[in-house]
C-alpha cells in the first residue's frame, strides 16, 4: 500500500494501523500521512479510536484502517469497526483492512472447538462477501511461531503465552486451512455473480457445487445424506435442498409430503440450505438452475419400487445426462430395506412428478 497511487497521484492515507511496538511495522509508516486518533473518554479511560468523522473529511483515494474486527469503545458512532468501514466506503473511500478469520461469524463455533476460545469480537460473512478482493496473507505455523519467538508480532511475554496456548501448531494449521478455504469460497462466489451479470451458464470448474435430485419417496433422507458424504469428500462443498413444485399436477400425497418436509428439515440440520423451484419440465427446471448456480455434481436416485420410470422412451437419468453438458451425474440406488410401499396414487399422476433439488452455490 505503501508504494499505491491512483490514477489521479493522491497517496494512500492510513486512518489506523495498531503496531503493537513492531519496530518492523512501525518502519513501514514512515513517510506515509497516519491520520490521528480520537480520544474518547469511557469511565474515567481515555481511549484512542480510528477518527472516522476526520476520514470523511479528509477523504482520500484509498484508506488503511487495521484490525476490521474490532469493537469501538462506548461512545463510537458505531459499536464495530466494521461499520465505520461501511460508512467509508459509502462515502466512495476505498478501504484496505486486515482480519483474522477466527474473526468471522460464521465460524466461531467452529474456531471454539479447535482452540477452546469463543472470539468476542466477529465480523458478519455478508460484510466479507461485498469485498472487491481478498489476498490471503499465509504462511507456515513454524514460520509464524518463529517471528513470534523474534518478538515480531507481539511482545516477548505475550508471544510465550501466546504460543503455548491459542497459536498451538495444531491450531495454526486448522486456522489456516479455514482461512485457505474461506477465501477460495469468497472467490467462487465472485465467479458466479460475474456469470450471472454476464448471462454466462455453467459449469466452469473453478470450484465444485452439488445438485442432488430427491423425491418423496423412501430415498429422500438416504440422498440427503448422501450430498452431505459429497460435500465432504470435495471440501465442504455449499449444498442446497430444493423442492421441484409442477404447478400442473396435483401436490404429492400425505406420505410422500411428509417425507418432503423432513427431507428438507434434514438437509438444514446437516449444514445444507433449502430453495423451491416451480417448473412443469423437472429436467429442464433442474437444469435451468443448475447452470445459474455452476453446478458440477448431480446427484439423483433410482428406487427399486421402479419409481424412476421412463418417460417418453428417456428415464430421467438419461435426460439429465443428455443435458448436462459438463456437469457429472451419479445414480444413488435404494437399499432394499429401504423399500416401502405407498397408497395408491392416481393413474394421472406422472411418475417423476415431485422430485427436488439440492445445489450447491
Amino acid at each position: 500500500a505503501k508504494h499505491y497511487r491512483t490514477p489521479e497521484g493522491k497517496d494512500v492515507v492510513v486512518g489506523l494501523v495498531e503496531t503493537h511496538g513492531r519496530r518492523e511495522t512501525e518502519s513501514l509508516l514512515r513517510d506515509m500521512e497516519v491520520m490521528p486518533r480520537r480520544p474518547i473518554d469511557h469511565r474515567g479511560h481515555v481511549m484512542m479510536e480510528f477518527d472516522l468523522d476526520a476520514a470523511l473529511a479528509r477523504k482520500p483515494a484509498l484508506l488503511l484502517v487495521d484490525e476490521y474486527a474490532h469493537a469501538n469503545a462506548p461512545g463510537s458512532r458505531h459499536p464495530k469497526r466494521w461499520q465505520d468501514v461501511e460508512e467509508l466506503l459509502a462515502a466512495g473511500i476505498d478501504v484496505w483492512t486486515t482480519l483474522n478469520v477466527q474473526h468471522l461469524e460464521s465460524l466461531v463455533d467452529v474456531v471454539q472447538r479447535i482452540t477452546g476460545v469463543r472470539q468476542r469480537e466477529t465480523v458478519p460473512d455478508s460484510a466479507l462477501s461485498r469485498a472487491d478482493a481478498i489476498e490471503v496473507i499465509d504462511i507456515t505455523p513454524d514460520e509464524l511461531r518463529e517471528r513470534m519467538a523474534a518478538g515480531k508480532v507481539y511482545v516477548p511475554e505475550t508471544a510465550r503465552l501466546a504460543s503455548e496456548n491459542f497459536f498451538k501448531v495444531e491450531n495454526l494449521t486448522a486456522l489456516r486451512e479455514l482461512a485457505l478455504r474461506r477465501a477460495a469460497q469468497t472467490v467462487d462466489d465472485q465467479l458466479v455473480a460475474a456469470m450471472r451479470e454476464k448471462g454466462v451458464e455453467g459449469p466452469w470448474a473453478a470450484g465444485e457445487r452439488i445438485l442432488v435430485l430427491i423425491g418423496g419417496d423412501a430415498m429422500s433422507a438416504g440422498l440427503v445424506r448422501t450430498g452431505r458424504r459429497l460435500s465432504d469428500m470435495m471440501m465442504d462443498a455449499p449444498w442446497t435442498v430444493t423442492h421441484v413444485d409442477r404447478p400442473d399436477h396435483a401436490p404429492p400425497g400425505p406420505v410422500a409430503g411428509a417425507r418432503v418436509r423432513d427431507a428438507l428439515k434434514l438437509a438444514e440440520q446437516l449444514g445444507g440450505s433449502t430453495v423451491v423451484l416451480t417448473g412443469s419440465d423437472i429436467v429442464a427446471t433442474v437444469m435451468a438452475y443448475a447452470r445459474r448456480n455452476n453446478v458440477t455434481q448431480i446427484v439423483i436416485g433410482k428406487s427399486a419400487d421402479s419409481r424412476w420410470r421412463e418417460m417418453l422412451g428417456q428415464s430421467l437419468a438419461a435426460a439429465l445426462l443428455r443435458e448436462a453438458r459438463g456437469a457429472a451425474i451419479h445414480v444413488v440406488t435404494e437399499a432394499a430395506h429401504e423399500a416401502a410401499p405407498e397408497p395408491p396414487k392416481p393413474r394421472a399422476r406422472p411418475p417423476w412428478r415431485a422430485y427436488f433439488t439440492g445445489a450447491a452455490f
